[in-house]
């Protein structure tokens, strides 16, 4: 999967809120789920501390999420919050589960747990907003957000701003979007991920011209190009009424992603909808 595709499927799924838990909980919105050792079911704490012991299985219920077990990663997070009931990222790592799961008010509850604990849980924080984001609770989301950006230790403020600027998207604010997405794309100008956005952002507008230099940043790397990131450039295509690019697209969207939802908009002509 590509960069962007990841990207987009953080941005965009139903089932995730995030493109993935990295190892401290940090959850990343350009680089796409973080590379994970294999988790040991054999594997046991050490014998010691408790906070150490809490780690451990903390350490575990990552990997198995980043795995995909989420069952799995569940019953780690108790054994680690069992060990050390004051675990703030433990809380962020089972509102991440519990929302996929789709147990919506028991990950609300976990997320508030992990910032009652340490307000500035950028983690916490950025994970929160962006669960209010994906139930249409805009001004609490962009609340969260502000607080991220707000916590020193943010050194990736970015990755804040883009979760902003699409939630902002989402919300029909396009002017507060634009102002989100165009800092972060000043701090992290190569990133696809931005690219994309920006150029969905402009084409709402209207101001296809704009859209389109965006999108081709995207689609001018090879390991960038996705199902999305065709099916946008095509639309644009479209609106500027050029006709050979939106025939060069839809081939390449056939020929490399032909059962994609885009593919099928594509062969129904599906150009505004």
């Amino acid at each position: 999967m590509s960069r962007v595709a990841r990207g987009l499927t953080w941005l965009g799924a139903a089932v995730t809120l995030l493109l993935a838990a990295a190892c401290s909980t940090t959850v990343t919105t350009t680089s796409g789920p973080v590379t994970e050792s294999r988790p040991n079911p054999s594997a046991k704490p050490e014998e010691g501390d408790a906070a150490r012991r809490a780690q451990v299985r903390l350490e575990l219920a990552q990997a198995y999420f980043s795995n995909g077990q989420l069952n799995t990663a569940l019953e780690q997070v108790k054994l680690a919050l069992d060990a050390d009931p004051k675990l703030g990222p433990a809380y962020n790592l089972r509102g991440l589960i519990q929302a996929s799961l789709g147990d919506e008010g028991d990950a609300e509850d976990s997320f508030r747990r992990a910032l009652a604990i340490n307000p500035r849980d950028l983690d916490a924080l950025q994970n929160y907003g962006w669960f209010l984001c994906q139930h249409k609770r805009y001004p609490e989301a962009d609340a969260q957000f502000v607080q991220a950006l707000a916590v020193p230790a943010n050194r990736l403020p970015s990755r804040t701003l883009l979760a902003q600027g699409v939630c902002q998207m989402r919300a029909g604010s396009l002017d507060a979007a634009e102002r989100s997405l165009m800092r972060a794309y000043e701090i992290e100008p190569g990133n696809p991920t931005l690219s994309y956005h920006l150029a969905e952002l402009q084409y709402r507008r209207g101001e296809y011209e704009r859209a389109r230099f965006y999108i081709r940043r995207v689609n001018a790397v090879k390991a960038q190009v996705s199902a999305p990131t065709l099916w946008l450039a095509a639309r644009i295509e479209h609106k500027l009424g050029n006709t050979t690019g939106v025939e060069v697209l839809g081939a390449e969207l056939r020929r490399s992603y032909r059962e994609s939802r885009e593919a099928v908009a594509f062969e129904r002509g599906q150009f505004n909808e």
